[in-house]
């Protein structure tokens, strides 16, 4: 089979033959059809000392099962996270992580919606929101944000605003349903709002933090980083939660499993619209990892094997 690697921080990536794994006790092995790209895997690239396999969100069929799989079968079709080689033809899921796929969706719309969506959902939780309330998202145009801006509109805010790094994305968001839009670069971003959703992180972080109106909540599950003074906090009563989607997942199964089936409903009810911005095929990786470094993308990039 075929499988994307590279061999140095920063790349470049290239293709080279590898063997069909073989499931282990609890896993299945999945023909991919559908991989999506993310931040956090483009940066393990640029910024990692040693070179990592290329997982993340897949979507496909399942070839064979390892020892102790109950849920699924051969030829049923899953979604799910790869802690391994991910950009292959072939790749194993855990069975804890993979999900079916239902009846009219697409392997692209399962890779758009469930670990993007399951971000999105699990960062608008953690904000605990109200009916009501006003919200900020920030890179709002991306694969997780664009969903997380339908999210906070479907649980009732009255007022949602999209923060984006170009203005050639604010027509992409308001699309979406956001009210409103800024630009990283705005000294103010609006009226300030009750809770906010940050994937950026770095200096991004305390823009999104002033945004808040006294008693806010600020979540974020960026990989990017950052610092707030605690002085900030004290001063507007107000509030930072950090979230990760990991931890839900090893140590919440079951609330895992109980977003993964929320999703879906909304997908399958119309209420929730996963984009995809762009589809490459598997040996052009590259390209898809510089859409999202160029921060380009409107919604999720996805790669074919």
């Amino acid at each position: 089979m075929r499988r994307v690697r590279y061999e140095s921080m920063g790349g470049p990536l290239f293709l080279e033959e590898a063997p069909v794994p073989e499931p282990g006790p609890g896993e299945l092995l999945v023909r991919c059809e559908a991989v999506g790209v993310t931040l956090p895997v483009v940066r393990k690239v640029t910024e990692a000392a040693e070179p990592v396999p290329l997982g993340g969100e897949l979507a496909g069929a399942v070839v064979a099962v390892g020892a102790g799989v109950t849920r699924f079968r051969p030829g049923e079709r899953v979604t799910g996270l790869c802690f391994g080689h991910g950009y292959a033809d072939f790749a194993l899921l855990h069975e804890a992580m993979a999900s079916p796929i239902p009846d009219g969706a697409s392997a692209s719309d399962a890779v758009a919606l469930v670990r993007s969506g399951l971000v999105a959902l699990g960062a608008l939780e953690a904000a605990h929101p109200e009916p009501g309330e006003t919200a900020l998202i920030t890179a709002a145009a991306s694969g997780v944000g664009h969903l997380a801006v339908q999210l906070a509109r479907a649980r009732g805010a009255s007022r949602v605003v999209g923060a984006v790094s170009d203005p050639a994305k604010t027509d992409f968001v308001r699309s979406l349903g956001a009210d409103a839009t800024t630009l990283y670069t705005h000294r103010s971003w609006g009226d300030p709002v009750d809770y906010a959703l940050d994937a950026v992180g770095g200096e991004l972080l305390t823009s999104a933090l002033d945004a808040l109106a006294p008693g806010g909540r600020l979540v974020a599950y960026s990989s990017g980083g950052g610092t707030i003074q605690a002085y900030d906090l004290l001063v507007g009563a107000k509030s930072v939660t950090g979230f990760q989607m990991a931890r839900i997942a090893r140590e919440r199964p079951e609330l895992y499993e109980r977003w993964r089936r929320e999703l879906w409903r909304m997908f399958l009810d119309g209420g929730l619209r996963p984009v995809v911005h762009g589809e490459f095929a598997l040996e052009d990786a590259a390209k898809a990892h510089e859409v999202i470094e160029s921060r380009r993308n409107l919604g999720k990039v996805v790669l074919h094997p």
